[in-house]
């Protein structure tokens, strides 16, 4: 019975991922200089790894460039090797070839060659085993005349239990060779008694003949166990040549069917960095076990009134007593479930060393980064899209916030900038911040692109909150030069757009000399939001809680009209929009005057607004689901929820909304009551 590996190959790239940003942290603390053997031993433990899943799958191109870093990282723990910046450099970049192969293997598509070469030959460079190394004229010799070879294979006592299995490597090697010829030694083996399946006393000698045959595919095959065994490989000049005194076949006919490598047949519709799994505190598990189980006899409690002939206020009492216990094991299984998807930040933040680490040395600037919060938790699926936006300000924060360090000397500051990268939680919102202690944003040279591209009127006066807020505007740009990393006016916006689409939003503000902070408000969860039912007309519709910031009844002398099209709302001295939400969505109201209803004043992304509904229907947690899935993406909308008695109840988006309302406000005429004027 043979195994279908193919089904282990995502739990494999999971852990060689996770490998590699080990790897990857474990080098940056080098580069600067804390070298640690046991930082070293946990670099190598796993290369180490990754070399032996790539082997055991098949994955040979990954397990030979893996066993060369592995080799130099080798020499540097045995002390054969002293820790400097370029080997560091050089061993950094190998992390990101290696990441490069197993995407490409994962997507199916072709590995870059050109770079594993080109990156496999300064590794050799370093080990003093450059490729164009001259060949003694003995081995040229031994090659051109050789017929097959002899291999000696000696696996140490428990190369099985590392996960290696010695009859898939003479498997291959019997694949490689016209015919293979093998004689085991079984001297060493113990008496069955005191035999140890998972220990490995036998040794092989095998004789390989064929003129296709050569030293580097044979040791190809033995790659990710060259640690874990000793071998020797010989040329078989004389085909009359035998491996020892008897010969045999290697076991029967099923052991000379060729295994075929294993190429990485899955294709993918699209490439994506997104996991379908995630790993579980197993105390999480227990928990939702628990609740299971008093679910369970909450239900077998409730079942006993079924086979009641009659109720009695005793009965009915009981029958009330359980259905809240009904309610109270729903909501924490709900909390248990939600707590499963919930992840550390810190799967965010750890590629943030590396990159910059990287554009510190690309900018020629001297910049320290902080972390903070890194066991914050939020949703895996937030986790998942929020890095991008991520990495966009924190290379914006190192382009433009930064100075260089002549600069920095010369505002008498230190010529190392500072980048704090923290989390929390605040309500129940995840804030994430982004501060610099650079130049801070350039308020004049903002205002004055925004006016060159006609984003502001010539003559317009704005606050210094509504100028840093245009460098969201899409194809806004600050930077005299285009680089790769900025100039062109793509990401800004995007960054904003990415974000409302996780339910959050972003702000920054900034202090000329001093530095900027953007500020990312995320919900924890994006399945489950607590909303304010409204009711407007014969529809419900459902406000985040978390946007509210208080609802009131109106007061006809504190309404005023604004250009004649628009209504605002004096509230202790800040006038507020007023948005008629039956407008926007070309609903019948009850009543369309604003004395006969409420207003809900709500806030997003610093702006507010006042939106006039008839009626509160209630509070309660929904299920969010997804509009754009299920039907089509609508502006002002975030999705759509189904109520208790059945109905479906639509999710505003108040950024969409406040942007909507915006754009139609000067369309929108409305008949203003009692409006002072």
């Amino acid at each position: 019975m043979s195994i279908d590996l193919e089904q282990f190959h995502e739990t494999f790239y999971e852990e060689s991922f996770e490998g590699l940003d080990i790897m990857e942290s474990g080098l940056l603390e080098l580069e600067q200089g804390e070298v640690d053997l046991e930082n070293i031993n946990t670099i190598f433990r796993s290369a180490h790894s990754i070399k032996g899943g790539s082997g055991t799958f098949g994955f040979t191109a990954v397990a030979e460039f893996t066993h060369d870093m592995e080799t130099l990282l080798d020499q540097m723990r045995n002390g054969e090797r002293s820790v400097s910046v370029p080997v560091v450099n050089t061993l950094l970049s190998s992390v990101d070839v290696l990441r490069n192969m197993l995407n490409a293997i994962r997507d199916g598509s072709e590995i870059d060659a050109d770079n594993v070469a080109e990156m496999t030959s300064a590794i050799k460079s370093i080990l003093g085993e450059e490729d164009n190394a001259p060949v003694s004229s003995e081995v040229e010799k031994s090659e051109l005349v050789a017929k097959g070879w002899i291999v000696h294979f000696t696996p140490h006592l428990d190369i099985m239990k590392t996960g290696n299995d010695t009859v898939r490597l003479l498997r291959e090697l019997n694949s490689l060779a016209e015919s293979a010829e093998v004689v085991v030694d079984n001297s060493s083996l113990p008496p069955l008694s005191e035999l140890d399946p998972e220990d490995c006393h036998q040794s092989w000698c095998i004789n390989l003949t064929g003129n296709d045959v050569n030293e580097e595919s044979i040791r190809e095959v033995f790659a990710w166990v060259d640690d874990e065994c000793d071998l020797k490989i010989e040329p078989l000049v004389d085909e009359n040549s035998y491996a020892g005194p008897e010969r045999r076949d290697v076991e029967d006919t099923d052991r000379r069917t060729k295994v075929p490598e294993r190429r990485a047949t899955e294709r993918r519709t699209g490439k994506t960095t997104e996991s379908s799994s995630i790993r579980v505190n197993i105390s999480k598990v227990d928990e939702l076990i628990n609740m299971v189980g008093e679910l369970v006899i909450t239900q077998s409690m409730l079942s006993r009134f079924g086979e009641l002939d009659e109720f009695n206020d005793n009965t009915l009492d009981r029958l009330k007593d359980g259905l809240a216990q009904l309610e109270g094991h729903t909501r924490e299984l709900q909390e248990s479930v939600m707590r499963i998807r919930m992840m550390p930040i810190s799967f965010a933040f750890q590629r943030f060393p590396r990159l910059v680490h990287d554009l510190s040395a690309t900018f020629d600037k001297k910049i320290e980064l902080i972390v903070t919060g890194e066991t914050t938790e939020l949703d895996k699926t937030v986790l998942e899209k929020i890095g991008d936006p991520l990495v966009h300000l924190v290379r914006n924060s190192l382009d433009h916030g930064i100075e260089s360090p002549a600069d920095r000397v010369k505002a008498g500051k230190s010529e190392t900038g500072v980048i704090e990268l923290s989390a929390f939680h605040q309500g129940g919102n995840i804030i994430i911040q982004i501060k610099d202690d650079g130049a801070g944003l350039n308020t004049q040279k903002i205002l004055s692109k925004a006016k060159e591209k006609g984003l502001v009127a010539s003559d317009e006066r704005l606050m210094d909150e509504s100028i840093h807020d245009l460098i969201f505007r899409p194809g806004f740009s600050t930077a005299d030069v285009v680089s790769d990393v900025s100039g062109r006016g793509v990401g800004m916006d995007v960054v904003r757009r990415n974000i409302r689409e996780l339910g959050g939003a972003v702000e920054v503000k900034s202090t000329p000399g001093k530095g900027s902070v953007f500020t990312i408000r995320l919900p924890l969860t994006l399945a489950i939001l607590d909303g304010q039912l409204v009711g407007i007309g014969e529809e419900t519709y459902i406000l985040p809680v978390i946007s509210i910031i208080e609802s009131l009844q109106v007061k006809t002398e504190n309404i005023n009209a604004v250009a004649g099209n628009a209504e605002v709302y004096r509230l202790r001295d800040e006038y507020i929009p007023i948005v008629r939400l039956y407008q926007v969505f070309g609903i019948k109201p009850i009543s369309t005057d604003l004395e006969s209803g409420l207003l809900v004043v709500v806030e997003a992304e610093g702006k507010k607004i006042a939106i006039y509904v008839d009626d509160l229907l209630g509070q309660q947690q929904v299920v969010i689901k997804s509009l754009e899935t299920n039907f089509r993406k609508i502006e002002g909308l975030s999705g759509a929820t189904i109520l208790g008695d059945g109905t479906v109840a639509l999710i505003i988006d108040i950024a969409g909304l406040i942007d909507l309302y915006q754009k139609d406000m000067a369309s929108i005429v409305v008949p203003i009551k009692g409006a002072a004027a």
